[in-house]
């Protein structure tokens, strides 16, 4: 698994996953989008911890 984003991405999904992680669990949206954002939040957070995005893979993308 190589790194295939670039520091300012991962910034971002870092700080998306913070919005999206206090939404989920503050109960501010309705209950089947406090399942969808806190699944997206862990998502974005573990992507942006390790580097490695397999969207990117897939779609043949790098933003590295």
């Amino acid at each position: 698994m190589t790194v295939n984003m670039v520091p300012l991405d991962r910034l971002v999904r870092a700080l998306l996953a913070l919005v999206f992680l206090y939404l989920a669990f503050a109960g501010v949206v309705g209950s089947p989008w406090n399942w969808i954002l806190g699944v997206v939040g862990v998502v974005f957070a573990l992507t942006a911890a390790v580097g490695f995005c397999p969207a990117y893979t897939l779609l043949g993308r790098r933003t590295r």
